[in-house]
């Protein structure tokens, strides 16, 4: 049976309008971002053909528990911005291969392209959300530029961070109850901070790179961008709490403790003054 045109895929057309938007607000600056996507066999069957094989890609860590599972990832050095205009450049359809030493390219990268040096942190990060979340789809990463500026002045204590952007955003508390985990400034690409964001993501949806970026996880596209993009408007509101000169009132603990009952949702323990 001949194949669809991949580009109308829509998980094709979800990375390229992610990217695209990511791009757009300045979160991505150059090659400054990355996503992958998990993706179902009956999603792919249609487009590509899963026995054809373009080239096995290495990987630096073992993905033995994500064999047999197919991604659409960004490139390593692809610019966002460039998405769009060359689709097959600059993503690919790749699986993990059976021993999980290597990714089989089934569609994308063109000219040698691999896929982003932060696989391996994404790649754990996968591993550790569908252990406690099987329906887990995407992780995303990105330079969102409040949240990168908050990290450079607000106390990084993972409770005080979580309890200023609740703060500074009704809608905060709802969309992130669970609160943003912190690691340590490290060397992105590596598999330390890949295995330091897995063992936070076993909590949190959001993992914050001091001095970096943040990571995102949930079910699909608009659940992770949203996630994301909600943090990073609190920040920015912080930002100018900050620069009109600090903050006269907020919303209270007891403010907090309504809102988590009207909307049915549990804040991290501790993070909240007993009721």
């Amino acid at each position: 049976m001949k194949k669809l045109d991949i580009l109308q895929a829509p998980f094709v057309q979800e990375m390229v309008a992610t990217t695209a938007n990511l791009y757009r607000l300045g979160w991505d600056e150059r090659n400054g971002g990355n996503i992958s996507y998990l993706l179902n066999e009956e999603e792919i069957l249609p487009f590509l053909d899963p026995e054809n094989v373009v080239r096995t890609i290495p990987m630096i860590f073992d993905g033995s528990k994500l064999a047999g599972k197919y991604f659409i990832v960004t490139g390593s050095g692809k610019y966002f911005k460039n998405v769009c205009d060359a689709p097959s450049e600059n993503l690919g359809v790749v699986r993990v291969s059976q021993d999980g030493k290597a990714v089989e390219l089934l569609w994308g990268l063109e000219y040698g392209a691999v896929p982003t040096s932060e696989l391996p942190s994404h790649f754990m990060s996968h591993i550790a959300r569908l252990e406690v979340d099987p329906e887990n789809r995407i992780i995303m990463h990105n330079h969102a530029s409040h949240l990168l500026a908050m990290s450079f002045t607000h106390d990084l204590d993972e409770k005080a961070f979580t309890r200023t952007l609740w703060q500074m955003c009704t809608e905060c508390l709802v969309v992130f109850p669970e609160g943003v985990s912190i690691i340590p400034w490290l060397v992105p690409g590596t598999n330390e901070i890949g295995e330091a964001t897995a063992a936070k993501m076993k909590e949190t949806r959001l993992v914050l790179w001091p001095q970096h970026g943040i990571y995102g996880a949930g079910k699909d596209m608009d659940e992770v961008f949203g996630l994301i993009e909600t943090a990073e408007k609190a920040a920015e509101v912080y930002t100018y709490v900050c620069a009109q000169g600090g903050v006269k009132q907020t919303i209270t603990d007891e403010n907090l403790w309504a809102l988590a009952d009207a909307f049915g949702v549990e804040p991290k323990a501790g993070y909240l003054k007993a009721k």
